[in-house]
């Protein structure tokens, strides 16, 4: 009630009928029932692998005998659900899909939930970023491709190729390019006690399938596996899937004889199915192509993680004192003693140096 308002003329205020108590609740402007947090079960999901990501859409690969309903094999298109919003989608992926799985042209299913990840490859923008970004989900192995020269092998580049394989539990194979330019042996001494599987090839090694060639032996460790193919832009690494996997038809590029660097591209990554007569079905396992890349950090590894991509160090380490930084400004550290003493080679030398690095 209004002090400028006599009691007794309270009647006539035009809006004196409304009370508090009397307010009515406004309906629902679109007559559907109230948003509810619990979300449906889905039950009848099925499950398929991701095998590209293109705005907003995911491409995956129903199995035959994913769906009893439908026992064939299928790609389908799908969109991700509300609720996944902040949850990445990556390469790799086991996702469970619902709606239209048929895989009909211009049908599209809906990705509601992502199965438990075996093993997670991540990246960050550099080593002072610890935003972690996803790269492929499920991978069993990381084949590096590297070339003897043209552009230059980066020993550092490798280390950390490795360090973030043996972060993620992914097991690392090394593939040496163009070894009719130099001699491979030198830079691959730094990962000779690694006990690392090297794959050596020229020119015209990919033109030629034969058995117990350098192709077919690559063809034997993917066999089976999820391989994750990375390495630097130019050295070569979308020609060999396009060797592995000819429908694939991946572009390729030359590097700039100014700058000695090799032009991206490939712009996404994708998984593609590589193809063998010798293997059951001609199936020989899955090859996951990535954009070339010029860094790699590891700002979300941790220092126990790094020390895990160091593993011809490792009896070293072992015999440091307990709460040893392995720096170079430790005290009584066990690496700076076996430099000294000759237990380290230059090679073992340079090898503590990249570790020192990528701690720091």
């Amino acid at each position: 009630m209004s002090w400028l308002i006599p009691d007794d003329e309270d009647d006539d205020v035009p809006y004196g009928e409304y009370a508090d108590h009397a307010v009515r609740q406004r309906p629902n402007p679109k007559a559907n029932r109230p948003r509810t947090k619990r979300r449906p079960e889905h039950s009848d999901a099925v499950i398929g692998m991701v095998t590209g990501v293109d705005r907003g859409r995911y491409a995956a690969l129903i199995a035959a005998d994913a769906d009893p309903d439908d026992p064939g094999e299928r790609e389908i298109t799908a969109a991700r659900a509300r609720e996944l919003r902040n949850t990445p989608i990556v390469i790799g992926d086991r996702a469970q899909l619902v709606g239209d799985t048929s895989g009909v042209e211009g049908s599209l299913a809906r990705i509601v939930g992502i199965e438990e990840r075996r093993t997670l490859l991540r990246r960050s923008a550099d080593d002072s970023d610890r935003v972690e970004r996803v790269m492929v989900a499920n991978a069993d192995q990381m084949l590096i491709v590297v070339a003897a020269a043209n552009p230059e092998p980066r020993i550092r580049l490798v280390d950390r190729y490795l360090v973030a394989a043996y972060d993620a539990g992914i097991s690392p194979l090394i593939c040496i390019t163009k070894t009719d330019l130099a001699d491979p042996e030198p830079f691959l001494a730094n990962f000779a006690a690694l006990e690392v599987p090297v794959f050596r090839s020229q020119p015209g090694d990919w033109e030629d399938d034969s058995p117990g060639g350098v192709l077919a032996r690559i063809r034997e460790a993917l066999a089976g596996k999820t391989t994750v193919f990375v390495g630097h832009s130019g050295v070569g690494k979308s020609t060999l899937i396009n060797a592995l996997v000819p429908e694939a038809e991946r572009a390729t590029g030359h590097v700039n004889a100014v700058t000695g660097r090799g032009r991206h591209t490939s712009s996404s990554s994708v998984a593609l199915r590589a193809r063998t007569p010798d293997a059951p079905g001609g199936e020989s396992g899955w090859v996951i192509d990535t954009p070339g890349v010029r860094s790699f950090g590891l700002g979300h590894v941790t220092s126990e993680g790094i020390l895990r991509g160091f593993t011809d160090l490792a009896p070293l380490l072992d015999e440091c004192p307990r709460g040893c930084t392995h720096l170079d400004d430790a005290p009584d550290c066990e690496l700076d003693a076996a430099i000294a003493d000759g237990r380290l080679d230059a090679t073992g030398a340079g090898r503590v140096e990249s570790l020192r690095r990528l701690l720091h």
